[in-house]
């Protein structure tokens, strides 16, 4: 018996994707997801493992630090951490991000694992009429109790919640309300918001190791970003309900995009230079997790399911989860060019679904509370997870590891098990099928014309896209390429560098041409039209060249790219270039 069950269990380790790195189930780590990150704290390639432990019963909250297997530093937190990011708040050398630890109103910053800065959420307006109230108790003109009832009175009806102090004063007993009006009628009333989640977006470059703001969501329904250094507030948007969790993309000074799930059940997509959201999605339960696979949102829903939506709310499909979700987070294997998203689930497993199909299962020793996927040391795909009970689980992805794109789940899908609620046949029902029959040719001629007139639209937005590509990614399954520029410099000489990717799974893309086209009268280029080497699957390739400008009027003009297979003329990739005023050449 026990020589079958270790000859089962060696099997199973064979046959999985992953390496049992580490387990302590005595860490004594109790966190999520949104309290975990790693990042290279002393600049020497070596990534640290940063955790919020949010300790036992509300005590001995620690920031801790590990390398490797071992704890190397802890920090004593002064309140229960919601949110830690890590963050480069400048270009110095050595690059060395910081450590942002949401607690309360407060942001505390780490430089060096030292504390270095602490940011406070700005004051909320109070109540008018409760600080009448109180001020009217500062003067002894009502005792406590007509304090309470006016104090009742205004949270029952007033649109301003009341500050703490009121509510603490309500949750008195009798005889303790004087000398609590007592001790703190003389103090001004403040109403104080915190910080429910946080995240960080890229300043001005898309670099890995480019500067980041800090993105904070709080409890009076606000997003806020900070300025890096200076930790001023570069914008403010208002959501309807609370932020419970961020995904923030693009760079502040260009264009983002916040996908923010509120604890009333939806998500509000929020963009540059917009006050209120964008565009909104209803959930059919609370959310749980939110995750961006490329460029569609994942949400995990208290009602132990998955769906997936585009970034303009369409729902593309939902996953019936086997048990109820803990938590979830995303696997980016850059290497592959592989995503997908990883969800722990309270039967001690944890899925990992690419679209609505289950690629990979694992089995854990106890509850998953909290994971995270990324270069840990100097292995890149690891993945860190831990326990209900404290403890802590290492693995390391195989190299030899592949994912299959289609559902290793045996049998139909689950969702064909479910029975469908159909309704009965109403009376309203019946009177649109005799209307239907009766004029089933005008109908059929209006659908026919509603249906050139989205082809024609469609076919319209198609030629758009192909002429405004702004973030130009291939459609064809053939050639799956995507491509961003960059331009530096201040004139009258630009370097501009292409950044060129095959995102196939294994093979390399040859024989690719790269022309400009431009202005000639404006711009003069050495190189507009060259060949582009062979492009490996999962690397990046920069290719660099230089744009001079050739007019003194300080105008600009827009580049456009084009990535060509030999011997067609339909280009593979287009990009517009938005070039920037020669300043150089204007000083001149």
């Amino acid at each position: 018996m026990a020589a079958a069950a270790s000859s089962s269990s060696e099997s199973n380790e064979a046959n999985s994707k992953w390496l049992d790195a580490h387990y302590d189930p005595m860490a004594n780590l109790y966190t999520f997801s949104s309290c975990i990150a790693l990042a290279d704290l002393h600049g020497d390639g070596e990534y640290k493992l940063v955790v919020g432990d949010l300790g036992m019963a509300g005590h001995t909250m620690r920031l801790k630090v590990y390398r490797g297997t071992g704890l190397a530093s802890e920090s004593t937190l002064l309140d229960l951490p919601s949110a830690i990011a890590t963050f480069l708040m400048d270009q110095n050398e050595p690059r060395t991000p910081a450590v942002a630890v949401a607690s309360g109103p407060f942001v505390y910053v780490y430089k060096n694992l030292r504390p270095y800065f602490k940011f406070t959420l700005p004051p909320l307006d109070a109540n008018p009429l409760e600080q009448d109230v109180w001020e009217q108790a500062k003067e002894d003109m009502i005792d406590p109790l007509t304090l309470k009832e006016m104090l009742e009175g205004i949270r029952d009806k007033a649109e301003i919640p009341l500050s703490v102090r009121s509510l603490r004063f309500l949750a008195q007993d009798v005889p303790e309300m004087e000398n609590f009006v007592n001790l703190h009628k003389g103090q001004p009333i403040k109403r104080q918001t915190v910080i429910t989640c946080m995240s960080t977006l890229k300043k001005n470059m898309a670099d890995e190791d480019a500067v980041s703001c800090l993105v904070i969501g709080t409890e009076s329904a606000d997003v806020l970003i900070l300025d890096p250094e200076a930790f001023t507030i570069l914008a403010k948007m208002t959501l309807p309900s609370v932020p419970a969790f961020l995904d923030v993309m693009g760079q502040f000074d260009v264009e983002y995009r916040v996908t923010v799930a509120c604890r009333d059940g939806s998500i509000y997509i929020l963009r540059r230079e917009s006050k209120r959201p964008k565009y909104c999605i209803e959930l059919s339960a609370q959310p749980v997790g939110l995750v961006r696979v490329h460029k569609n949102i994942v949400a995990g829903c208290s009602d132990e399911t998955l769906q997936g939506y585009t970034q303009k709310g369409k729902k593309l499909w939902t996953v019936y989860l086997p048990a109820p979700l803990m938590t979830m987070s995303l696997l980016d294997q850059k290497s592959r060019g592989f995503q997908a998203v990883m969800v722990g689930l309270a039967n001690q497993e944890v899925h990992m679904y690419r679209d609505k199909n289950l690629v990979d299962v694992i089995r854990t020793q106890d509850m998953v509370t909290s994971i995270c996927f990324g270069r840990y040391g100097r292995e890149d795909n690891t993945l860190i997870m831990t326990t209900k009970g404290g403890g802590l689980i290492i693995k390391i992805l195989k190299r030899t590891a592949v994912f299959e794109e289609k559902d290793t789940s045996l049998g139909p899908p689950v969702a064909q098990s479910i029975r469908l609620s159909v309704p009965k046949k109403t009376r309203l029902y019946v009177d649109q099928t005799l209307r239907e029959r009766e004029n089933a040719v005008a109908m059929h001629r209006v659908f026919q014309m509603d249906l050139y007139r989205l082809r024609l639209m469609a076919a319209r937005a198609y030629v758009k896209a192909l002429e405004s590509s702004l973030a130009p990614v291939t459609s064809t399954l053939q050639e799956p390429l995507k491509m961003n520029a960059v331009v530096q410099g201040i004139g009258p000489t630009f370097k501009l560098t292409l950044h060129i990717q095959n995102t196939s799974a294994g093979r390399p893309s040859i024989n690719l041409l790269v022309s400009f086209l431009y202005d000639q009268s404006l711009y003069a280029m050495k190189r507009a039209f060259f060949k582009a080497p062979m492009l490996v699957p999962g690397l990046n390739y920069p290719i660099e060249t230089f744009v001079e400008c050739l007019s003194d009027k300080g105008i600009s003009d827009v580049i456009k790219v084009f990535v060509l297979r030999e011997g067609q003329s339909m280009p593979l990739l287009t990009a517009h270039i938005n070039m920037p005023v020669s300043e150089g050449l204007a000083a001149a």
